[in-house]
C-alpha cells in the first residue's frame, strides 16, 4: 500500500512539472522549477518518501526537517547563517534523542527480543579506528555485540551453530558492519538510522522453524549490511 502512495507522489510531482512547462509555452502562467531553494526538494522529497515507504525513523525524519529549515532560509524567513551555527548542535541532540528512545518506535520487536534467552559473556566485538573479523566457523553462536566507531567489522556467521533465537547488538558510527548469516535462519531487523542505515540483502526463510536472528542496529554516518 505504501510503494503504491509513493509512487502516486512521485508520478504527480513530475505530472505537475510538465503541465507547469506546458502552461508557459502558452503563456497561461509563469512556472520557474529554479525558485529560490530548488535543491532543497533534492532533500525534502526522498526524506519524505522514505516517511511513506518505511514508516518514521530518526534519519528521515532529521533530513526532511534540515531540508525544510534550508528551504524556509533560502526564501528568508531568516538569517541562512544561523542555520550552519544551529545544525552542529541539532545534530547532537538529535543523536542523544535517538539513542534515547531507541526502543520507543519498534515496541513489537523489543518485546519480541525480551522473550529471547539471552546468555550471559556473550562476544564484545569492538573496532575503533581499525579492523575486526571475527570468525565462529563451526562454533555456537547465542549472540554478541559489534560496534564500528571510525572502523570496520566484519561478522561471518555463515558456518556457524545456531540453534535457538539470538540478539545481534550492532552500533556503526561512522563506520561499517557487515553481517554474513547462514541460510538456515529467520532474520528480523530493527535499525535506528542517523544519516546512515541498514541494507538487508538475505533471503527470507519460509520455514517456521528455524530459529531467528535478531539485529538491533544503530546507524550514525555509517552503515550495515546483512548478507
Amino acid at each position: 500500500m505504501r510503494n503504491k502512495i509513493t509512487n502516486f507522489i512521485l508520478g504527480f510531482i513530475f505530472i505537475l512539472i510538465g503541465v507547469g512547462l506546458v502552461g508557459n509555452v502558452y503563456h497561461w502562467w509563469y512556472f520557474n522549477i529554479f525558485f529560490d531553494g530548488w535543491w532543497t526538494l533534492f532533500i525534502i522529497v526522498p526524506c519524505a518518501l522514505s516517511i511513506i515507504r518505511h514508516g518514521f525513523n530518526t534519519g528521515s525524519v532529521i533530513g526532511l526537517g534540515i531540508g525544510i529549515i534550508f528551504l524556509l532560509s533560502a526564501q528568508n524567513f531568516f538569517n541562512f547563517a544561523d542555520v550552519w551555527r544551529l545544525l552542529l548542535p541539532a545534530i547532537f541532540v538529535a543523536i542523544g534523542l535517538s539513542i534515547i528512545f531507541k526502543g520507543s518506535f519498534n515496541r513489537h520487536f523489543y518485546s519480541e527480543i525480551k522473550n529471547v534467552s539471552q546468555k550471559d559473556g556473550i562476544p564484545e566485538i569492538n573496532a575503533i579506528f581499525g579492523g575486526q573479523t571475527p570468525n565462529f566457523n563451526n562454533m555456537p553462536f547465542n549472540g554478541c555485540n559489534a560496534n564500528a566507531v571510525f572502523g570496520g567489522v566484519e561478522l561471518n556467521l555463515r558456518n556457524a551453530i545456531i540453534n535457538e533465537d539470538c540478539v545481534i547488538n550492532a552500533s556503526a558510527i561512522f563506520g561499517g558492519i557487515d553481517i554474513y548469516l547462514p541460510y538456515n535462519v529467520n532474520v528480523k531487523i530493527n535499525c535506528t538510522p542517523l544519516f546512515g542505515g541498514i541494507d538487508d540483502k538475505t533471503v527470507p526463510n519460509t520455514d517456521p522453524n528455524v530459529p531467528t536472528v535478531y539485529i538491533s542496529a544503530t546507524c550514525i554516518f555509517g552503515g550495515i549490511d546483512v548478507k
